[in-house]
């Protein structure tokens, strides 16, 4: 009995064993997923599966692409991209199988409404990725400062002014961000626009985000308000006009100040107050990265927005709010 207990025993340990070496080489691999999805959206690979409307073979994809017929890579990354279900793959006779979109491919798209590729071309960037290498450091540090700012020497705003393609994969990515959590607030929260006619998105990148509230509310004039270089290359938006300024020395006159929230304090906040009309200001702090209702069998519950929240506090501590706040609160 004692013999068949050790060895009950010794087999649980050996697939414990076993299961821990597995998990560690999920960790070890942990960045091919953001680099093989990050690769598709630089082949352009789900704008052409949704222009042709049809499945389509490597043969058709590995020509459309311009890839060798003898390099097997693409076949590689379809086949990883199939096997965490970002695209699909169907039997289109004659032995042939073809590639398909799908839901999440979708979202990976270039020129989609709800495209998230932005968003995972600015994550996944050199520039982006280097603050994780100094995690250790940053814990051990007795001063507070930004992971960012000890791999680059200067926060995320000040290497953008001086990277200009930073900048753009920055603006890219709030306007992709903006373009899905503004729909959100233009179809729930319309009743806190009526009445204001003229808004400042303080730190409104390239505008997105005011055209479209400007679009859904025309009644109102919007001022979108941002650093020098970022306003110097936004679009031309009807109903907009862009200025230049920083926040924490002057913002532009307007009834409401609208701000997506990612790091303000109560001293942040009580000097922009100081900008406008003690009785007619309000501030929309929308939290963008708020948990959703998590869906069943999802392990573990809204991972996904916790580690977004913490690559954002990579750069600062987020600090977020989804409430609408008169100026008479600001100040306590």
């Amino acid at each position: 009995m004692a013999e068949e207990t050790n060895g009950v025993a010794n087999f649980h340990e050996a697939e414990e064993e076993s299961q821990a070496q597995e998990d560690i080489w999920k960790c070890i691999c942990g960045f091919t997923e953001m680099a093989v999805v990050k690769c598709a959206i630089e082949l352009g690979i789900s704008d052409f599966l949704e222009n042709h409307q049809e499945p389509i073979t490597l043969n058709q994809l590995s020509s459309a692409l311009g890839c060798s017929a003898s390099n097997n890579y693409l076949y590689r990354i379809m086949r990883f991209l199939i096997n965490r279900g970002i695209f699909k793959e169907v039997f289109i006779g004659h032995g042939e199988m073809g590639y398909v979109q799908t839901p999440v491919s979708r979202l990976l798209r270039r020129d989609g409404q709800n495209s998230m590729a932005a968003l995972v071309l600015l994550e996944s960037s050199p520039v982006m990725l280097a603050p994780w290498h100094y995690l250790s450091a940053r814990i051990l540090e007795k001063e507070n400062t930004a992971t960012f700012s000890a791999a680059h020497g200067k926060n995320v705003w000040e290497y953008a002014k001086t990277n200009p393609e930073h900048s753009k994969l920055i603006n890219d990515a709030l306007a992709c961000h903006a373009r899905v959590t503004v729909r959100v607030i233009i179809d729930n929260c319309a009743e806190i626009f009526k009445g204001i006619e003229s808004l400042v998105d303080v730190g409104g990148g390239n505008g997105t985000t005011l055209g479209m509230l400007v679009k859904a509310f025309p009644w109102i004039s919007g001022i979108n308000f941002d650093l020098p270089h970022v306003v110097s290359v936004a679009p031309h938006c009807h109903g907009v006009v862009h200025v230049e300024g920083d926040m924490f020395d002057s913002v532009p006159n307007a009834q409401a100040a609208f701000l997506m929230v990612v790091n303000c304090c109560n001293l942040q906040i009580r000097k922009l107050s100081m900008y406008f009309h003690p009785e007619r200001i309000a501030s929309l702090f929308f939290d963008s990265t708020a948990p959703r209702t998590p869906r069943p069998n999802t392990n573990p519950p809204n991972s996904a927005f916790e580690d977004w929240e913490f690559s954002l506090s990579l750069s600062s501590p987020a600090t977020l709010s989804p409430h609408l706040y008169p100026q008479s609160d600001w100040s306590n």
